[in-house]
């Protein structure tokens, strides 16, 4: 990727000193989403490595994961599975309790979402903990999932998430890296 994309990408996001705590830097997309430029260019370099490969399904993480996941898969003529919190899917789910910095939360499924053996791009705006993306990851895996990759806009490494993805066996696409947390 080329320095004018990321300086683009990194341009277009909003940082937000001491959100949802003090000592976090809060990494806003929805000005990038706001931005008609860099959001193309963010959905393209997501979806090139597969263009014209075999994807199924695209799977996004609620809420920012659903916008760039719909994006992709309408790029890449995928169908989109939408990996929500509890309760709020209509059909038969799976569910999986993963853990947060301060408890536990669930995010669920539809049961009939992913057929075994279908190729799943897993997608959020961000990778920091890793929790949630393990998560979906193990979500996917249970309802038979070849996890072609998960992609997101931007990875905070410091934070270790990349390599929990990895450690399972999942490949990993981040477009831009942010230090600190």
């Amino acid at each position: 990727m080329d320095s004018t994309l990321k300086q683009t990408l990194v341009d277009a996001i909003r940082n937000i000193p001491d959100y949802p705590k003090p000592g976090v830097m809060f990494r806003d997309i929805t000005t990038l989403l706001g931005n008609a430029r860099a959001f193309r260019r963010a959905v393209d370099e997501l979806v090139h490595p597969y263009a014209g490969g075999k994807v199924d399904k695209v799977a996004g993480i609620e809420a920012r994961g659903f916008i760039i996941g719909g994006a992709m898969a309408h790029q890449l003529s995928a169908g989109f599975v939408p990996i929500r919190k509890k309760g709020k899917l209509p059909h038969d789910t799976v569910r999986i309790a993963y853990s947060l910095e301060y408890g536990l939360d669930e995010m669920e499924m539809h049961r009939d979402a992913i057929t075994p053996g279908e190729k799943v791009l897993l997608v959020d705006d961000l990778i920091a903990t890793g929790g949630t993306a393990e998560a979906a990851v193990k979500l996917l895996q249970q309802l038979g999932a070849d996890i072609v990759a998960a992609c997101f806009v931007i990875d905070l490494p410091e934070l270790g998430g990349r390599r929990k993805l990895e450690a399972l066996g999942v490949k990993v696409r981040t477009l831009i890296d942010f230090e600190g947390h």
